[in-house]
Order: C-alpha cells, then sequence, then structure tokens
C-alpha cells in the first residue's frame, strides 16, 4: 500500500511522512485483513485542515472499525452508513444537553472546515479488530502533529485515556485542555456527558477573540 502525500500541504514537512510513514506501507501491502478506512482518506483529517487554520483539537482512538463507517475523521461516520452511531450518539446527546442544539448529520466535515481537527491516534484498523494496527507506529504522527500546533494556544478536547496519554505534553497553562471519559457507550456515563465541551470550547475562543463552532448541522451556518 501506498498513500498519496500530494493533499496534505503544510503538514507535508513532517519527518513522519518520511522516515516512519514508509515501514507503514510495506506493513499494510503484506496485511491479508481488509484496512479501513480506505487508503485515499487515512489521511483526510490533516488534508482537510491545514495547520494554521486549526482552533481545535479532538483526538479519537483509532477508526470505526466496521466497514463503510469511517472516513478518516475522528468519531465522524459516512453520512450514508445507516448503523448504529455509538460514541457519536452519545457526543450528539451531550451536544444536546449541552448548547441545546440537535445535530443529526453524521459526517463531520463541517467541523473540520471551522478549525476543528478530528485526528485519530491510529490512522487505521483491519476491518473487525478494533486497535489491530495499534503498534505500527502511527502515535509518532500524533507527537508530531501535536508538536507542530504547540506555537499558539488552541482547544484540545481530550476523550479517553489514550488521548489524554497523547497529549501529555499539552500546556494547560497556554492552552484550553478538557479531559473526559471517552463517549464510547462503555464510558459515557463515567463523566463524558455533563462534561459540556461544546460551551467550555466556544466561550474560550470568544475569549480569545476567536469566532465560536457552530456545533450544529451545517445548514445552520
Amino acid at each position: 500500500m501506498r498513500f498519496d502525500l500530494s493533499r496534505l500541504g503544510g503538514w507535508g514537512d513532517l519527518p513522519f511522512f518520511k522516515d516512519t510513514l514508509p515501514a507503514i506501507e510495506n506493513r499494510l501491502t503484506a496485511e491479508t485483513r481488509p484496512v479501513l478506512p480506505p487508503s485515499p482518506l487515512v489521511f483526510h483529517a490533516l488534508e482537510r485542515v491545514q495547520p494554521d487554520a486549526v482552533r481545535v483539537v479532538i483526538l479519537g482512538q483509532d477508526p470505526y472499525h466496521t466497514p463503510g463507517k469511517a472516513h478518516g475523521l475522528a468519531f465522524s461516520i459516512t453520512a450514508d452508513f445507516g448503523g448504529r452511531l455509538d460514541s457519536l450518539g452519545n457526543i450528539f446527546k451531550e451536544l444536546k444537553s449541552d448548547l441545546g442544539v440537535t445535530r443529526r448529520q453524521t459526517q463531520l466535515d463541517d467541523w473540520a472546515d471551522q478549525g476543528v481537527l478530528l485526528l485519530n491516534t491510529i490512522l487505521t484498523v483491519p476491518q473487525g479488530t478494533p486497535k489491530g494496527h495499534a503498534a505500527l507506529g502511527w502515535q509518532q504522527l500524533t507527537d508530531q502533529v501535536l508538536a507542530r500546533l504547540a506555537q499558539r494556544p488552541r482547544a484540545y478536547l481530550l476523550w479517553g485515556g489514550p488521548a489524554q496519554k497523547a497529549a501529555h505534553r499539552v500546556d494547560h497553562a497556554q492552552n484550553l485542555r478538557l479531559e473526559a471519559p471517552h463517549p464510547s457507550p462503555l464510558s459515557a456515563h463515567r463523566g463524558f456527558l455533563g462534561s459540556q465541551p461544546f460551551s467550555k470550547t466556544n466561550a474560550w475562543l470568544h475569549s480569545n477573540g476567536l469566532g465560536s463552532i457552530n456545533w450544529g448541522d451545517p445548514e445552520a451556518l
């Protein structure tokens, strides 16, 4: 498997793409199971939001392992999937509780277009095997992305232990750092629900002279 890196823009000079990605590509070429998301969408999160445009970072774990569900943005679900929303359903539940906003569109490209980087810490997954590619080395990309973003204050929404561990160097004093349990149906009730991440993020953006995020359906923009 070889990836097209021509759409990375300002991310393309990260050392990961020269130093680490070739070995990952070789491992993926040898993978006998179907790999999700489809290869043209693996770097979709970075392609959609350039470094200088990032205002908010939401870190996920790895892509959905069900065919047709993942499309390269953390927590986002392909518009025509039609199955269970799981974590995204709880995100929408919290959005309704926090801001009174009902969101129906499951594909979160409009969040990305407003400067929300929806990045998984692992960018591929074998079909049907959660965290099956956790040892490939994708986390080195996350480290380099976060280091690039450290140049100015941003809001970080860190849901679950892996996201919080990945962002352990994010400075509390300079940035908004909101930690909560993962929105998975297994853990959302332990503190994700009721954490008010959307209103807190918009309040922080406003206090820093930045426009708020429209978290609702894009028709409301």
